[in-house]
Order: C-alpha cells, then structure tokens, then sequence
C-alpha cells in the first residue's frame, strides 16, 4: 500500500517510464491541457525525461532506475573511467553533475581497480566554492595474484588488485580519473586496464576476475535529494512549502534543504496537492482482540467494548453482572493485598531490626579483634602527651569514599597492607590504608602501635594521621592524602626518565631528616621507626617529603637507650647490629637512612642481586669509596663542576651513616643540622659569590671559632674539618 500511495504523480502526469515510478516532486514534461509542469517548479533538477522508444527514465542524460520518497534517494547509473596501457589514446576523466542533489557518500564509496592502477576523484560541494584537489588510491600487483594472497574472500577490496575510499558528504559534482603509475611496453602478461568507479556500496563487490575483464559500463551510484536550500524553520511560512496536508518538515541530514513525510497514522505522498491521507487501521484483520471492536479517527484507532459491556482497565469486556462480581472480587482481593502489606511490614521490620542488632554486635566484635581496647588503653595512658585527635570513621563513611574499597581506587600494596585513594563528603582526598591483620595477634599489635605511634606525631614531613576505623573485619587507617607518589618512583630510571635536580635531592634528603629527628629527640616519647626507605618516604605536589608507614615503630621510654625487639624491617635498609644482636636503637634508623642517601647519590637500588661487586648497595658504596670510585657510581645525570664538593661531602656523610658500629654513626640530630648546613652554605654561595665564600671555609677549615653560641656557619665548619680529617688520614 505504501508503494502504491508513494508513486502518485500529478492528474494527467505519467506515473511510469518502464518499470520505474515517477513519483512527484519528480515529474516528465506538462500536465496535458495546461502550462502546468508534472514536476516541482523549485528546479529543472526534478524534470526527468523519458525515452519512449527505450522505455528508459533519464536525469538530464544520466538513466534513472529508481527513485524512494521515504528514503529522499534516486539511483542512477553512470560510467566507468577506463584507462588501457595498449591504447594510444589517453584516459578521459568522467564527470558527473548532480545539479541541486548531492552524491550520497554513506550509500556510495570510490573504487580503483587494476595492477598499478591509480584512481583519482576530485569533488565540489554545494557551495560551489570549494572544490577539492584531487585524491582516491592506489592498487598495485606485477601479476594475477592468488587467492589466498588477497584474502580468503576476494569479494572485499585489500589494496592488491583492488582499493577503495570515502568521500565527505553534501558533494553535488565528481570528476573521476583513471592511471597508472607507470609507463608499460610490454603488457603481454600485464593486466593493462585500469578502472576507477563511484558506485553504490551495497552493490559492488570485488571479484579477481575483475582483473582481467570488468564486466560493466555503467555502474549504480545514489543521489539524494530535497525540496529547498532553506531549513524547515525558515520554509514553513513560504509560499512554496512543499509539505502538504498531514506531513511534516525534516530537515536534511547533510545541512541543505528539507524533505517531507507522512505524519504518523497517514500514508501517501506528503509532495502531492492532495498530502497524505488516513490510514484505515480497522481493515487491518484482528487488529483488535474479541470481543472489542475497532474505532477508527484521523491519524489513530481504538478498541472499545461493544455497546452493553463494561471495560475493564482496558484488559477485558464484560457484562454488568459480572462486572460486578468482578468488583467484589477487587474488593477482597485489595483487602488481602493489604493484610499482607501489613504483615510483611511488621516480619520486615522485625528483620531490619534484628539485622541491626547483628551488626552492632558484629561492629564490636570487629572493635575488640582489632584491638580497638588495646588502643585506646594505651591513649588513656599517655593522655598527658597527646596533642592531636584522632577520629573514629564509621564503616560507611570509608565505604562510600573509596566506592566500597573499588579496585580502581588502590594506590599501592605492601607488607602492611593495601592503600586506597578516598573522597569523604567534605571533599578532602584521603589515603585510607586497609590492614593485613586478619586476626594474628602479631599483626594487630603493630597496627595498633601504628595508630598510638600517629597519634604523638604533629610534624610537617610526617604524613599526618586523620583517623581510624576498627568496626570493620579488617582494621583502616585514614591520612592525609600524599599526590606524587614515593621516592624511589621518582629517582628509578626505570620507573621515572625524568630525573629529580641535586638541590631538590638534597633538600628532601634534609626534609627526611628533620622528620626522623624529631622523632628521636622532640616526640613526646622517642620513637624508632624502624622501617626507614625510599618507599615509605612520600613526596607531594612541592616535592615536600613525608615519611609515612609507622606499622613497625617502636616508642622508646625515656630513660631506656635502647629495646630489645625480634628483628623487623627490609633487606638492604637494616642495622647489621640491630640484625645481629636483636637491640633497636635510633642508631639503627640512622643507618637505614645513610642507605636512602646512598639512592639519592647513586639512583641504584638498596639490594640488587645482579649487581656483580656486592648485592646491598650500603657495602657497594663504602668499597667503591675505599677504591676511590666514588665518581664512576655517582649518577652522572647530576653531577657537575658545581656540585662535586657537596656531593662529596653528602657520600662522606652516608659513609658514617652506615658504619658497621652504631656508636661511630651521628645522631639524626647531626645528620639534619649537617643536612640544613649545605643548604645554607650553598644559598649563601649563590648570594655572595664563589670566590668569597671559598675563602670564608677555608678560614673555618683553619680557624673556627670555638665560643659558645656559634653560628651555623661555625656548626658547618665542623663538617668542613671532618671532610679534611678524612681526607687527610685516607679515608
């Protein structure tokens, strides 16, 4: 029906050329007795001709072979370009003029088919003042190539014996060239044709015999057309609006012109004076089930209950006196309805209820399994030294931060436990650390001294502790939230190309030390920490160091030097005395440090078993300063003239970290001030000037002061008659 009602021409009109409809806006020729035109008076564009004789419909000269209301499309056939290598005469590009239509470029692709085969295309859009250079594709092949060479189906094109390409839409004018690359002589056993195509994509497909013969002329290629330039807007007050009664305007999906349609509920075509027309649903059999009967109107149907019926909710027809038994029916099946509410509401709340209870028993028995009476016995007991608070998150609070503790949220992962990035609703980014403990005694011991060790720490390159959670399985730890990773990251080539500078090196290296100083000397109680590295020392957005992972640490009561403890930490960073005899002291972080320093200096990493001279880095470094190496396992990316006297003199620094006898290693005290005091010796530099300053310590190497209350200048002249100690006696 909707094929029949497309094809309406105008009264008087030819319908047909062939077996081809012409429907309007197309038209041929002029309504008879009158100087009406068969088609849209817009454009010559939609004056067809037909060739009575042929029985053949042609656009301009172009034949027609079908032309689709709904779809706005008109295929048409064009010609080949063919180029023969064996012909004197030289290839004639073909050009084809859409007039007010354009080429569809979604229903039609480029194609170039041959050994050596060039295809060339140039386009204008319908601006006419954009006309493209010349493009398309090259195939190329010495021989009839195999099958299976090209693919397993020769059906598609590969770029061997055949190529094909796209072309940007609303193009109304192609010019099509075929080639070849190069001149032949001999084409006895060449294929020496070359063709290039515009053709309907659903219609071609690429066959090998192609290559030797192609069959066709002409090809299929489609148009698409529209009414008008205007949009539907700017059209819908005009004189000339083409869409008629019970259609609706559409724009073009190309950005030129419209088209029209059929509203829904109508058929016919929406060009034709007459518009469209209503369709009769009702005389679609069964449209309606029994007993209903169908009601049609304008553009829709009903089904409604014959007379004498009641309906029900659209679902049934029935009489009265069921209806009525229907309703009571209703009746007491609400009534049911709602004592079950009712009763599922009490056994649901009863449930929730109980749910609850189970949790609040369960919250607490998480609390004491992960040690929440051991922690907060041991801050009752020291009370008088905290100074901070640290707040007790709900599960849900962690929960809903870390999207239920989502994979995609795991900063990193270590002994300890896994690390989370988290967003509480404040919107502070947190690091939210979800312990290992798992019910071992151990463990929850050195999470708890975690916790309490956090808890007396308020120090700027610490990672500060926000909170805790222990109502969960497993225990959380909640911190301030660290953003550029840890330091190994940034000093392993591997890891990181982009080398840290000396001076920042140096200044995170005095920043760690502070940190471990404090802890030593100005914590409200000592605390070791145990597990010095460069991956529990995290840098920030400033490059600012926070050391960070207490998991291990130990508080040292104040009148005791040392605790006896089982050995703890990482391979590489530990105390060969505190390994040997089991006793920690501030010595042995002193030592792990010295280790972090010799990273910082080398970029090597604390244990490498590859490494042929010695596996731990510490014994590696010492040796190869005995040897006098030290300039062969600098890393070379920050070695210059500049810094060599400061680098030596942090590698002597590192040399007495790592002595093998704690008493002969510096305090973190000393090590800091030394620290801070290249720092100041080389901003002091960079403001008076090399000359002067060298002066100035060589007069401390000679003739430091010895008064009470000396500078830092007069503390770092100490450190310049260490440096020539040590030299001087060899070492």
């Amino acid at each position: 029906m909707a094929a029949v009602s497309e094809a309406q021409s105008l009264a008087g009109c030819p319908e047909k050329c062939g077996d081809v409809d012409i429907p309007y806006p197309f038209g041929v020729g002029q309504q008879p007795g009158t100087s009406r035109n068969c088609f849209l008076d817009y454009q010559s564009s939609f004056n067809l001709t037909c060739n009575n004789s042929t029985s053949k419909l042609y656009f301009f000269n172009v034949p027609v072979s079908n032309i689709s209301l709904q779809q706005s499309q008109m295929e048409i056939s064009i010609n080949v370009s063919k180029s023969c290598y064996n012909q004197s005469q030289p290839s004639v590009p073909y050009q084809l003029n859409a007039g007010a239509f354009t080429i569809s470029s979604n229903q039609n692709k480029f194609v170039t088919i041959g050994c050596d085969a060039v295809g060339l295309f140039a386009t204008m859009d319908n601006s006419k003042s954009n006309f493209t250079p010349y493009s398309g594709c090259v195939a190329i092949c010495d021989k009839r190539p195999p099958r299976e060479i090209i693919m397993t189906d020769d059906k598609t094109c590969s770029g061997t014996g055949c190529c094909e390409v796209d072309f940007r839409a609303a193009i109304y004018y192609i010019e099509i060239v075929a080639g070849s690359l190069f001149n032949h002589t001999d084409v006895s056993s060449f294929n020496n044709c070359t063709y290039a195509l515009v053709v309907k994509r659903d219609w071609f497909s690429f066959s090998l015999d192609y290559l030797s013969n192609f069959p066709y002329d002409l090809v299929p290629i489609v148009l698409e057309w529209t009414v008008s330039n205007d949009s539907c807007r700017n059209a819908s007050g005009k004189e000339d609006y083409a869409c008629k009664f019970n259609s609706e305007c559409v724009d073009s999906s190309n950005g030129v012109g419209y088209n029209c349609k059929c509203k829904s509920g109508f058929e016919g075509n929406p060009y034709h004076p007459d518009g469209c027309h209503d369709i009769d649903e009702c005389a679609i059999p069964n449209i309606c089930p029994m007993p209903r009967r169908c009601y049609n109107h304008p553009g829709y149907h009903n089904c409604s209950c014959p007379p004498g019926f009641n309906d029900i909710n659209g679902t049934a027809c029935i009489t009265p006196q069921r209806s009525n038994q229907h309703n009571l029916l209703i009746l007491i099946a609400l009534g049911v309805s709602v004592a079950l509410l009712v009763v599922i509401t009490l056994v649901f709340t009863l449930c929730w209820a109980h749910k609850q209870r189970t949790l609040k028993q369960l919250r607490q028995k998480n609390f004491e399994q992960n040690g929440g009476d051991l922690l907060l016995q041991q801050l009752s007991q020291q009370q008088g030294y905290s100074t901070t608070h640290t707040k007790i998150f709900t599960e849900v609070e962690l929960k809903n931060a870390t999207n239920n503790f989502d994979e995609s949220r795991i900063l990193g992962q270590g002994g300890q436990g896994i690390v989370y990035k988290g967003i509480l609703r404040d919107n502070t980014v947190v690091a939210i650390k979800k312990s290992r403990v798992g019910g071992d005694p151990k463990q929850i011991k050195d999470f708890i001294n975690e916790v309490f060790v956090l808890s007396q720490i308020n120090h700027r390159n610490v990672v500060k502790l926000l909170g805790c959670c222990l109502e969960t399985d497993v225990p959380l730890l909640v911190y301030e939230f660290v953003n550029n990773g840890t330091l190994l990251y940034h000093i392993d080539p591997l890891k990181n190309e982009i080398s840290i500078p000396w001076e920042i090196r140096l200044k995170i290296a005095a920043e760690t030390a502070n940190a471990i100083s404090y802890l030593h000397s100005y914590a409200s109680i000592p605390i070791i920490h145990r597990d010095i590295k460069s991956t529990n020392i995290l840098l920030d957005h400033n490059l600012i160091a926070k050391v960070s992972d207490f998991g291990a640490s130990r508080l040292v009561p104040i009148n005791e030097s040392h605790v006896t403890t089982v050995v703890q930490g990482t391979l590489g960073y530990l105390d060969p005395e505190y390994l040997h005899a089991g006793q920690l002291n501030e010595k042995s972080d002193v030592y792990s440090f010295g280790v972090v320093l010799i990273e910082l200096l080398t970029e090597s990493k604390a244990v490498e078993f590859s490494r042929v001279e010695e596996k731990y880095l510490a014994m590696y470094f010492v040796s190869s300063m005995k040897e006098d190496r030290l300039w062969e396992i600098i890393d070379k990316r920050v070695l210059n003239e500049k810094n060599e006297h400061q680098l030596k003199e942090v590698a002597l620094l590192a040399r007495r970290c790592v002595r093998v006898k704690g008493e002969e290693r510096p305090t973190m005290k000393e090590v800091a001030m030394e620290l801070e005091g290249m720092i100041s010796l080389e901003n002091y530099r960079s403001v008076k000037g090399e000359e002067i300053v060298s002066e100035e310590s060589e007069y401390l190497l000679g003739h430091v002061p010895q008064a009470n209350g000396a500078s830092t200048s007069a503390s770092y002249g100490s450190i310049l008659r260490e440096i020539a100690f040590e030299i001087a006696d060899g070492r």
